[in-house]
């Protein structure tokens, strides 16, 4: 039995009242968790989950128990736990919860590490952290598992590396590389959070105001296209040149770090990538630069180089450290480096998350079902499960679509036609 670690059960009724008010706007995943408490496809099955801890994940883990799944969950960050939403979990759900806010390495791998103990068949990652620790000690935790989920950018690259190196033990659903998964909560979700982080944090007005935004993936996409609507000028710093040229085409600057630290306000990394602002970068920033970090890991930024660099440091604000530089400029860090959308907001809206979370369940129960017939290798969410949680979504939103005729199907399906 895995003993709940939260902050403070008495948070227990305000976090119920907020999964509640997040379940209110996640109707695919409220229509798939009824389904699962009258079908039960994952009864029987020990699940561990490392996500967010956060009100959409809640109702994830309300349906994944209402499918039959014995759960456990811990965090996939140190800072985007909500300590009220741990506390209900445990207290008005019943799912063993392990997750404080503001917790040290220490015992976020000791969370870690209970959740393994919890011998899962399926692991749910936001990051690839349990399934990491189960590669590096297979013999004592890889026995019972039959296959995983993984929910991140960051998460899918550490999987693919294991699958190339034909390293990759059981096989995992990249929910990530889902359509109606990474198109909407990558673009939207990010953008929209990304910026209410920093505003959340700092008060800055972002009109007139030059951002940085390093890397041009589907987060990247949904923060600049959001800094603009705010009247933010953008700068895109990227390495791969069909980014670089699709961000071009978008209306955007496009140049090297090194010339956008000339320039910038703010900075955001979104790359899933190591040591993107480095203390170079940091040297030759404009005085009160602000510098965030909305990839998964807190990597991107050098923060170390950054720390010896500087002859002073203090906090600010609630998650705003500034760091006084020789040259007497000041650099704000947002979040410590983590990411600042759950760092000093809420993270992504539950309207978007409800599309990630519904692949995140549906993805487990074809996991349940198919998993004897699956290859050691990561397998993009299944075409049938994606269109049917874009269906699922329109029709909560009162909207409807055309359908072929059998004229048009025949049509499709035949090479003879033509001028």
């Amino acid at each position: 039995m895995i003993k709940p670690d939260v902050k403070n059960p008495k948070l227990a009724a305000r976090g119920k009242a907020r999964i509640e008010w997040a379940g209110t706007q996640m109707p695919v995943l409220d229509r798939i968790g009824k389904r699962f408490a009258k079908e039960k496809p994952l009864k029987g099955l020990r699940l561990s989950a490392c996500l967010h801890v956060t009100t959409e994940t809640a109702n994830l883990m309300i349906a994944l128990k209402a499918g039959g799944a014995n759960l456990v969950l811990v965090a996939s960050n140190p800072l985007s736990t909500q300590d009220d939403v741990a506390a209900s979990l445990v207290k008005d759900y019943g799912i063993t919860t392990l997750a404080v806010r503001g917790e040290d390495t220490k015992r976020y791998y000791k969370h870690i590490y209970a959740a393994l103990d919890h011998r899962p068949h399926i692991t749910m990652d936001d990051g690839a952290d349990i399934v990491s620790a189960i590669h590096k000690d297979p013999a004592k935790y890889k026995r019972d598992i039959i296959g995983g989920t993984e929910e991140t950018t960051t998460g899918v690259i550490r999987l693919r590396s294991l699958e190339a190196q034909r390293k990759l033990l059981f096989p995992i659903v990249a929910v990530n590389d889902a359509n109606t998964k990474h198109f909407f909560d990558n673009r939207y979700g990010t953008g929209q959070s990304t910026l209410d982080g920093i505003v959340r944090a700092t008060n800055i007005l972002l009109a007139g105001s030059t951002i940085v935004v390093c890397g041009y993936g589907w987060c990247g996409r949904g923060i600049a296209s959001r800094a603009q609507g705010m009247g933010a000028k953008v700068i895109v710093t990227e390495v791969d040149p069909l980014k670089a040229l699709e961000a071009v085409m978008d209306g955007y600057q496009v140049m090297p770090m090194e010339e956008a630290v000339k320039h910038g306000d703010v900075y955001v990394t979104v790359t899933g990538n190591t040591s993107v602002i480095r203390k170079e970068h940091f040297v030759r920033m404009k005085d009160r630069a602000i510098v965030c970090n909305s990839g998964h890991f807190d990597v991107e930024l050098d923060l170390e180089a950054l720390r010896k660099t500087a002859s002073k440091q203090r906090e600010v604000r609630d998650n705003v450290r500034e760091f006084l530089m020789p040259s007497k400029k000041r650099i704000y860090v947002l979040a410590d480096g983590r990411l600042v959308n759950l760092g000093c907001a809420e993270g992504h809206p539950a309207t978007v998350m409800d599309m990630s979370f519904a692949n995140q369940a549906l993805s487990a129960e074809w996991m349940a079902v198919h998993h004897e017939s699956l290859e050691k290798k990561v397998y993009r969410v299944p075409e049938e499960i994606d269109a049917e949680i874009a269906r699922l979504k329109l029709a909560s939103m009162q909207v409807s679509i055309d359908t072929l005729s059998k004229e048009q199907v025949k049509y499709l399906a035949a090479w003879e036609g033509g001028t």
